[in-house]
């Protein structure tokens, strides 16, 4: 009789810090400056690519294997190696790159290069997944390899939807959509596992302990920007506007009334998204508004790192997941 198993999954997708910087930064910005369309642009790519993972995670969650599997979503094991999706098994590591890049798709090798050519004409060019997927798959060899293991890893091009059209596949690399990955995934070869039990289970909590969270560089480093051109103040996480007023114990709307005791944890937030990756009391004050003591007590209370003696003293964010959904995603703030 054939088990099915449900995949499990060993780790969710990380808040993208990316996106948040660049919405912060539209919200901080004249409308019209000119940096604005392109952070614009930049973000629809961005949840484009989003929504396209997450089309292929309700795939993979909706779809039983009749083998152990776990799943990993936006694992990096490095600064600089990123992989949307990847799944390990006791017999192989397979790795995904997703894409959601709409137009008539050519693939290129020489020089590696996607080419996506518009409805309207217009021909946008952008770095070949499947060159990029080839270095995911050797670095994931090369690092099960320095810790003695020798599992074959497999790789996969995934195409958020059906209407992306592929007019000149890659070569020597598997094109799927979400729909197809369950039975590419039950295709591959399986014999006698190459992995224990107590070895699979330790080998993807290593996986896991071994995540580096992807922190980007502040917008204004970016995109050549002073900080000055951003708008000060603490941004209402409500309606979304710039200019809450300090309250005792808590921070009152200008605009829609909306009172929130923590809204200057998601001010410091956007201030290292934007700005730098430290910051002073000095510059809490200017940027939140408020005197010496309470900006004291605000940067004490968010639990940052320091570094630095009393009078040169600067604070480090802890960039944890579960910091960063707290900021983000916190229950409706208090009316």
């Amino acid at each position: 009789m054939r088990v099915e198993v449900i995949v499990i999954c060993i780790k969710n997708r990380d808040v993208s810090l990316t996106l948040a910087g660049l919405i912060a930064a539209q919200a901080r910005l004249p409308e019209h400056h000119p940096v604005v369309p392109v952070l614009s642009a930049r973000q629809a790519a961005i949840e484009a690519g989003i929504g396209g993972e997450e089309r292929l995670a309700e795939v993979l969650v909706k779809s039983p294997f009749p083998f152990e599997n776990h799943i990993f979503h936006d694992l990096s094991l490095s600064s600089d190696t990123q992989f949307d999706t990847h799944c390990l098994t006791p017999w192989f590591g397979l790795i995904f790159e997703v894409k959601n890049i709409s137009g008539v798709l050519d693939f290129k090798e020489n020089p590696p290069q996607l080419i996506s050519t518009k409805e309207d004409g217009q021909i946008c060019g952008y770095e070949n997944p499947a060159a990029q997927l080839q270095r995911n798959c050797e670095f994931l060899k090369e690092w099960l390899w320095r810790r003695e293991f020798t599992l074959p890893v497999y790789g996969a091009v995934v195409l958020a939807y059906p209407k992306q059209i592929v007019r000149t596949p890659p070569s020597r690399t598997k094109i799927l959509f979400p729909t197809l990955v369950p039975s590419f995934l039950k295709s591959l070869p399986r014999q006698e596992p190459l992995l224990s039990q107590d070895t699979f289970n330790w080998l993807s909590s290593d996986l896991l302990a071994n995540h580096h969270r992807f922190i980007p560089q502040p917008v204004s480093d970016v995109y050549n920007l002073s900080y000055r051109e951003f708008q000060s103040g603490v941004r209402c996480t409500a309606c979304g506007r710039v200019g809450m007023v300090k309250k005792p114990r808590s921070w009152a709307c200008r605009f829609c009334d909306t009172r929130d005791p923590l809204a200057h944890e998601q001010a410091l937030l956007e201030w290292f998204l934007l700005v730098k990756r430290t910051i002073t009391n000095r510059e809490c004050r200017e940027f939140l508004g408020v005197d010496i003591k309470t900006a004291s007590r605000i940067l004490k209370g968010m639990n940052f790192n320091t570094q630095g003696t009393y009078r040169d003293r600067v604070y480090l964010m802890n960039f944890s997941e579960e910091r960063v959904r707290f900021i983000l995603k916190r229950e409706k703030p208090i009316t």
